[in-house]
This record gives C-alpha cells, sequence and structure tokens, in this order.
C-alpha cells in the first residue's frame, strides 16, 4: 500500500519510516527462521538465534510504539528490506558448499544488519529532535542490539566463518 498522504513535517517521516521497517522486520523474521535452518556453524546459528529475538522484540516494541503515538499502522512495502532479502535468498540458492554458504549468509545479514542500524539511529535522532523521549530511546536501544549482532557476526566472520571458507577441513581416507 501507498502512502497518498504526503510527507509535510518530520512526524510524517518517522511515521512513515516505522511502518516501512516495522514490515521490512516482520519479512526478516520469517526469512531468518528459514535461514538458520541453512547454516552449518553452531555458532553462527547461535547469533542468528540471539537476532531472531531482538528482531521479535522490536516488532513488539515497534507496535508498541504505534499504539502509545496513536498511529494508524498500516503496513508500507519496504523495498529495501525485501531487495536485501530477495538479494540472499538468490545468493543462498546459488551456494553449494555449506562452508561457504555460511559466508554468504553472514555477509548478506551484515548488509541488513547495517541498514538496520541507520534506519533505527535515524528514527532516534528523529524522535529526540521532536522531543519525543521515550521514542527515541527505544530507536536508540534498537539501534544498540543492531550494533551488538553486528559485532559478534564480525568477530564469528573473523576467527570462523571466512577462516573455514579460506582453508576447509580436508578429510583423508
Amino acid at each position: 500500500m501507498e502512502n497518498k498522504t504526503g510527507i509535510t513535517i518530520l512526524r510524517d517521516l518517522l511515521d512513515e519510516d516505522t511502518r516501512k521497517f516495522t514490515t521490512g522486520e516482520i519479512h526478516l523474521q520469517y526469512n531468518l527462521e528459514v535461514w538458520m535452518r541453512e547454516a552449518d556453524s553452531l555458532q553462527l546459528k547461535a547469533v542468528l538465534h540471539k537476532y531472531l529475538d531482538y528482531i521479535r522484540e522490536h516488532v513488539n516494541k515497534l507496535q508498541a510504539f504505534f499504539v502509545q503515538e496513536n498511529i494508524n499502522y498500516i503496513s508500507f512495502d519496504n523495498p529495501l528490506m525485501n531487495a536485501f532479502i530477495n538479494e540472499a535468498n538468490e545468493k543462498l540458492a546459488a551456494c553449494t558448499d555449506v562452508v561457504i554458504k555460511d559466508v554468504c549468509l553472514l555477509a548478506c545479514i551484515q548488509g541488513i544488519n547495517h541498514y538496520k542500524m541507520s534506519v533505527y539511529g535515524t528514527a532516534s535522532s528523529f524522535a529526540k529532535a521532536m522531543d519525543l523521549g521515550t521514542s527515541a530511546a527505544l530507536f536508540r536501544e534498537m539501534e544498540i542490539n543492531e550494533k551488538n549482532i553486528d559485532h559478534k557476526l564480525s568477530q564469528l566472520a573473523e576467527h570462523e566463518i571466512n577462516i573455514n571458507a579460506i582453508a576447509p577441513l580436508l578429510l583423508t581416507v
């Protein structure tokens, strides 16, 4: 559904953005559940499970934000999140090696994660500018959650996933 009312003030932009990234979070939640089953690394699965918990928490808090701020939640398509998800699905479908699939999955999720850090940080700044302290803190908390996952994914990539892809374990018979 398209927004036909237009964006004339900062509040309109915040409201529309929160609708879009709530829809994006819901789509990501569904896909992450699928992607977790495709991961081979137990540590990657654990980080993705934590990320899924954050996403579920974000969706619940965003829905509470709509109620608190008296925003009519109408789902807006999120073309950026859809593009990230489609790209990840295409790459994962092309990966035939489980070790490379883990690298691909981690990299795709980090791309999504970086986008989400940006949108939550921006929403926090918008809310703060409008003197919506509780909402600003909510969006800042979500941004911090995304940064925490990003750090865990970076550490995992650096110390396991990428290394395994460079030098796969060869089994001799």
